[in-house]
């Protein structure tokens, strides 16, 4: 699993013209799934995100995770996040996972993080055509990926 991670003081996601989930402070994942992830991924993703210690604290020091800030997270899937670039300059996605693979795989994701945060995370649709918008705060962009765990 990959993700890019950025703290936000606010995101949506539209489709269609309608604006699908929305929140406040807090983080913004795309998070893109490959055909060798596992719910071991999962579980180790969502305790990185809980734990990443990136918003200030009183002294404006990065100090103080979403957990203590009370914020929120809203989880979209980017399975381009798999684009493979080495040969010509179209992107092939050989090694995104397939829908039938990937979807248990963001919703368990999107569960497990809205069960560490204790309130709702906010979605985008798997497959979707999907208009993201986004103010990121410092800017602070993350990536993190479960197959590069050191």
């Amino acid at each position: 699993m990959r993700i890019v991670i950025q703290r936000v003081q606010h995101a949506s996601v539209t489709i269609n013209g309608i604006v699908h989930s929305s929140i406040q402070q807090g983080y913004l994942i795309l998070l893109g799934i490959c055909k060798e992830d596992t719910m071991e991924d999962v579980d180790w993703l969502v305790k990185k995100v809980v734990g990443l210690r990136v918003f200030d604290d009183e002294n404006h020091v990065m100090n103080r995770s979403i957990m203590n800030v009370s914020g929120e997270a809203l989880v979209v899937s980017q399975f381009t996040l798999f684009a493979s670039y080495k040969k010509g300059n179209r992107p092939s996605w050989f090694r995104a996972g397939s829908h039938e693979h990937s979807i248990p795989l963001y919703e368990a994701f999107c569960k497990q993080l809205s069960y560490a945060l204790g309130k709702p995370v906010g979605t985008g649709v798997f497959g979707a055509d999907m208009k993201v918008e986004l103010l990121n705060d410092g800017p602070v962009t993350i990536c993190m990926d479960t197959k590069n765990k050191e």
